[in-house]
């Protein structure tokens, strides 16, 4: 059964097309990823999918529901959420309040109730900030509740990252680049997580990641972009021994680690 299904995507700047007629299928509870060389389009993709840009053509559907002409926040309650490449946290905050931003769309306080600081109002703040404790000691960061988010190592900011995404309950999570700046302990701890929250959590997932290694090991199905163009997709070892895939991109990357 597919749950997030793109269909002809282009997006153009003025006389720079950065992806064209992009078409994908997102099976439930599968793990994709989307390669590629910096420029091939991929962030520019996941932009689309989440609002931040509208398509010049083409649809997005969720459950086969259209997701094109919807802002970000709506896209989010929709049921899709995601990480960024560059980890975008309200670091003067605490680690549990960033968790608590991304519950919001969920919560039913409107705003007379929070002033007047109803009893009913109290007991959802009070559930929410259960949930999102549950949500830290998932991901492992449940030592450093009150600590403000900006003081946090790298890679624990990633998985704030996460956290933050998971707590707004996504059928559809999308990770920008996620062990980007992790050393290999980080990244084995990164794939256990992913791994864990497809069964644990119900969730589609679909990444955009460089670390090969990474993609090759998560994933159920690969689509490989260059120069916003689709020019494979198939399962780990049809992408790893893709001839046009080693020319555009598993071979530069191959070269970059010797």
């Amino acid at each position: 059964m597919n749950v997030l299904e793109v269909k002809n995507l282009t997006k153009q700047f003025g006389g720079l097309t950065a992806t064209n007629d992009i078409t994908m299928t997102v099976e439930k509870n599968s793990i994709t990823a989307v390669i590629g060389p910096n420029g091939a389009g991929k962030t520019t993709f996941f932009n689309m999918i989440t609002a931040v840009y509208k398509p010049t053509s083409g649809d997005i559907l969720l459950n086969g529901h259209s997701l094109v002409g919807l802002k970000p926040h709506e896209v989010s309650k929709f049921g899709i959420t995601r990480t960024f490449q560059n980890i975008r946290l309200f670091n003067e905050q605490t680690v549990i309040d960033n968790v608590l931003i991304g519950m919001h769309q969920h919560l039913k306080a409107h705003w007379v109730g929070t002033l007047l600081r109803l009893p009913s109002i109290r007991l959802e703040e009070e559930k929410a900030k259960v949930q999102a404790y549950k949500i830290l000691k998932y991901v492992g960061l449940e030592d450093y509740v009150n600590e403000n988010a900006g003081n946090l190592a790298y890679g624990a900011q990633r998985r704030l990252e996460i956290a933050r995404a998971i707590a707004a309950r996504p059928k559809v999570l999308l990770l920008d680049e996620p062990a980007a700046g992790m050393n290999p302990k980080e990244t084995k701890k990164l794939t256990d997580l992913i791994h864990d929250m497809r069964t644990r959590l119900d969730v589609t997932i679909v990444l955009i990641e460089h670390d090969m290694k990474l993609v090759m090991e998560i994933s159920d199905y690969i689509y490989v972009l260059d120069h916003g163009e689709l020019i494979a997709q198939g399962k780990p070892d049809e992408i790893r021994n893709n001839q046009r895939v080693i020319e555009a991109y598993l071979g530069k990357v191959a070269a970059e680690n010797d």
